[in-house]
Order: structure tokens, then C-alpha cells, then sequence
């Protein structure tokens, strides 16, 4: 007789391909060209052991900036100090998925629930609670306003400003652009390679933020004078 614990690995396995990359029928990819970059870069900067590899297929900035993924990030069960070898009723797991510009969370979202649904093996049950579904976001860098803060940052760092994707959005960011569809929308942040942006060794290079306040003002002084 299987219990939770088998039933819920089988099923969550079945979200990856052998590769690392996403299985889940019905979840797109944005189109878009990328820059050079390439696996001995992303070790240089990612300090990726060795013996390790990343996943995924196609490019390695596409694989970050417009494909989705699905990541466990908690789950709750007997713990190893007070595991038993008893049958386990229920499992109980947190499942976060990244969805690429172009596609509908809600749509994401029933993708990824058929296709559970259609993994569940041994008559598994499954339940859903604590949905919260966000939006993805993509910048619009047309505008004055992105114009403006291109200029001022050249002038705070003293280089030429690049435009560069991230592989993430930030749900209400989305929000705001829905409910003011006229507004000119940029996210900015301090980092670089060495940031190493949600691991537990986050840093922040204190130059480099220094440049970012001074572009900041600088932008706010143009806004200002508008």
C-alpha cells in the first residue's frame, strides 16, 4: 500500500524533464533573442561546482530570462528526527511556478494543475490552498521616462547603459501596469553577478550602490524639471 510521501515524489518528478527543464504541457516560452553567454561564464559568475550542471535546454540567458519554471520551495512531512516507518496520510508541498511574458498566470496555472492531476499515481487525491496568482511583467523601455534613466545612470556609472532581461517579475508590478495602463513603469536594483541575488550568501557591492542613489537623484532632478 504506497503512502503520501511515494505518491507526492512521483508526482512532483513528473513536473521535470530528465534535463532539469519544465514538462508541463501547455506552459510557453517567450520569444526573444539573447546575448552571447555562455556555460563558462555562468560557472565563473554562478561559482557552480564543478560536478554540478545547470538545467534546462536552449540558450543559457533564454533558459533564464524567457522560459518558465517550477521550483518546490517548502514542504511539509515527518522530519528525519522523527521519521517512523509508518504510512504517511498526507503530504503537504509548496509549488511556485514562473510564468513568461505573453501567458496568463490563470492559464499557467491550469496547465500545471492538469497536468498533476493527469500524474497522480496510486488514485492520489490532490487539494489546492493558498493560491496566489501573479502576473508576469515585461518593461516597455520605449518611453521618455526609460529614456531619462538610461541617461542619468551612463552619467552616475560613468558606462554605456545596457538593457538586459531578469527571470523573474514582481506580481503587483504587473497590477500597477493593468490599472494604469498609461504609466511609464521601471524597476531598478543593485546588483551584479557577485550579488548573488536570494542565496544565503546575498551581498551587496557598496560602490555600486552608491552610483545607483546618485542616478536616482540625478533622474528625480530631470523628472523634476519636466
Amino acid at each position: 500500500m504506497p503512502d503520501a510521501m511515494l505518491a507526492a515524489v512521483r508526482m512532483l518528478d513528473s513536473l521535470w524533464n530528465a534535463d532539469g527543464s519544465v514538462a508541463v504541457e501547455g506552459l510557453t516560452s517567450r520569444e526573444a533573442d539573447t546575448p552571447p553567454y555562455d556555460e563558462a561564464q555562468l560557472r565563473a559568475e554562478t561559482g557552480l561546482l564543478p560536478e554540478a550542471s545547470p538545467i534546462g535546454t536552449g540558450a543559457i540567458i533564454s533558459r533564464i530570462w524567457n522560459q518558465p519554471s517550477i521550483t518546490l520551495t517548502g514542504i511539509d512531512a515527518p522530519s528525519v528526527k522523527d521519521a517512523s516507518n509508518t504510512l504517511i496520510p498526507s503530504v503537504r508541498v509548496r509549488v511556485s511556478a514562473r510564468v513568461a511574458p505573453g501567458q496568463r498566470a490563470e492559464e499557467a496555472y491550469e496547465a500545471i494543475m492538469d497536468h498533476l492531476r493527469a500524474h497522480a499515481p496510486f488514485g492520489a487525491q490532490l487539494e489546492v490552498d493558498g493560491l496566489d496568482l501573479g502576473q508576469p511583467f515585461l518593461v516597455d523601455t520605449s518611453g521618455w521616462a526609460v529614456a531619462d534613466a538610461k541617461a542619468v545612470l551612463e552619467e552616475a556609472f560613468g558606462n554605456p547603459t545596457v538593457e538586459m532581461g531578469v527571470g523573474g517579475s514582481i506580481p503587483f508590478i504587473a497590477e500597477l501596469a493593468e490599472r494604469f495602463p498609461n504609466a511609464q513603469i521601471l524597476v531598478t536594483g543593485v546588483e551584479d553577478p557577485d550579488s548573488r541575488a536570494h542565496s544565503p550568501n546575498e551581498s551587496l557591492h557598496v560602490p555600486s550602490l552608491e552610483k545607483a542613489i546618485l542616478g536616482e537623484a540625478l533622474l528625480l532632478a530631470r523628472l523634476g524639471a519636466r
